[in-house]
């Protein structure tokens, strides 16, 4: 049996929860969990804010843990290796875009918190190609959140080929900006942090930006008008889109990573005369997330977290939701 911490039905606490997973399949893994870290896609899926929660719902998507059993076939990790888990628990392998490596794209991937039980658990099972190894300094109780905030801000400095000579902006500085803000200081990149909150102008620039700009200050923004090659959002509430796009210099791309609630409306003329795009992406690939992990044990980038023991997870969660977080909580297994 697998001991976890479930909700019963929207805006319900979580309270304790066992299952019975069956047999371990061909290609899976069970992961015995160290540490959950806790994402606002949690609440989300929770509180069934986007429609097709199926309860009861186990949340936690940002796993870090130790391999405890592999199903047959297996052969790229082993029982006792530290492995990590995020959004993505499975994909099809067969698809054009597993075969590409885009895996993360793949239109049968299995969500680990969609449909099926997640996180915050003492144990809990995936596809062994969503099972990724943590390298060396890469602290394990720590790196729960790289595997949804972290990758879901690296994965678009690669996919759109963010040089080190650009300049780019990031709106909102919170559990995904301050990974977005490290990683582009140390890709090499002039980072401008867009804040609304005055008082984390001193943090933003501790974490990698070089300079900051008030986001309800019409002068600050009309002195950084055009100057960007890239505009990433991290942020999941309707902005003035209007002022990102003038901040954009020819060419520029506004990129969201961030599920704001209404379209964000693209400007035709002001698309065509500066050849400016909008885009998005959902996380990334395995090969991807190696990659950051790789670059993050290298440059020493890890989440600030703040901890709670599993058994508190409606602290933390409520934590969260009031917007209290600096800047990912984690939650650490006490299950006896």
């Amino acid at each position: 049996m697998i001991r976890a911490y479930a909700t019963q039905g929207a805006n319900e606490s979580l309270e304790p929860f066992e299952y019975d997973p069956g047999n371990l399949g061909r290609g899976q893994v069970e992961i015995d969990v160290l540490a959950c870290g806790v994402c606002h896609s949690d609440l989300s899926v929770a509180n069934n804010d986007w429609g097709f929660s199926q309860y009861p719902i186990v949340p936690g998507h940002e796993v870090v843990g130790t391999i405890g059993a592999v199903g047959e076939g297996v052969s790229s990790v082993k029982v006792g290796d530290t492995v990590g888990l995020g959004w993505f628990s499975a994909s099809c392998m067969t698809c054009d875009q597993c075969m590409s490596g885009d895996h993360n794209l793949c239109l049968s991937a299995e969500q680990t918190i969609v449909g099926r039980y997640g996180g915050f658990a003492n144990k809990v099972r995936c596809s062994a190609e969503w099972a990724t190894l943590l390298p060396d300094g890469v602290d394990p109780n720590k790196a729960g959140p790289l595997f949804c905030g972290g990758i879901t801000v690296f994965n678009p400095i690669v996919q759109f080929g963010v040089k080190p000579t650009d300049r780019v902006g990031v709106i909102g500085i919170g559990g995904l900006g301050h990974f977005a803000l490290q990683f582009l200081n140390k890709w090499g990149c002039e980072v401008t942090a867009f804040t609304s909150t005055d008082a984390k102008r001193v943090e933003a620039k501790r974490m990698g930006a070089h300079h900051t700009v008030s986001s309800r200050n019409a002068a600050e923004l009309a002195a950084v008008k055009g100057s960007f090659d890239f505009i990433l959002s991290t942020v999941n509430v309707d902005l003035d889109w209007g002022l990102y796009w003038d901040a954009l210099g020819p060419k520029g791309r506004l990129h969201t990573v961030g599920a704001a609630p209404a379209p964000i409306p693209a400007p035709a003329f002001t698309m065509i005369t500066g050849q400016k795009s909008v885009s998005g992406t959902p996380l990334g690939s395995p090969a991807t997330t190696r990659a950051m992990l790789d670059f993050c044990a290298r440059h020493e980038i890890e989440a600030v977290t703040e901890h709670f023991p599993m058994s508190r997870c409606n602290d933390a969660l409520e934590h969260l939701k009031s917007g209290k977080a600096r800047y990912r909580v984690v939650l650490e297994n006490d299950f006896a």
